[in-house]
């Protein structure tokens, strides 16, 4: 057992204390800046593959609507297979776009329940103090 030279204050005692908890917070801290560096160089790395597979995709579709002019031309004049891919692509395009404006008109961006959860603790805080 560890001998003490001196009994310390209830000031130092509290002082040392508060220091702790101070380096301890600061730690962790530092733990979760860490924490989300790391996951937003994940998230960097995932939308990189993200982007390079739309790319892709886009290519992709670029390729397959050329083919299907050609494909087109056996039967039809080359002017009017690609005005009839093109009128399919601008139909399909504009049917996406209508769908993805009436979702995004159902999205509610409000925080509801962190809202709710604030005004329990109003609440349950006011009880309290009454």
């Amino acid at each position: 057992m560890q001998t003490w030279e001196r009994e310390r204050s209830l000031p130092e005692v509290v002082q040392d204390i508060v220091a702790n908890i101070q380096q301890i917070i600061r730690s962790e801290l530092r733990l979760a800046g860490t924490e989300v560096r790391e996951q937003a160089g994940r998230a960097v790395r995932a939308l990189a593959m993200l982007g390079a597979g739309a790319l892709a995709g886009i290519y992709a579709l670029g390729f397959l609507l050329g083919a299907a002019v050609l494909a087109l031309t056996t039967v039809l004049a080359a002017w009017l297979a690609a005005v009839i891919v093109g009128a399919v692509a601008g139909v399909f395009g504009a049917v996406l776009v209508g769908i993805g404006r009436k979702r995004l008109k159902q999205v509610d961006a409000t925080p509801r329940r962190a809202i709710d959860n604030v005004k329990e603790n109003l609440e349950w805080a006011k009880q309290r103090t009454r």
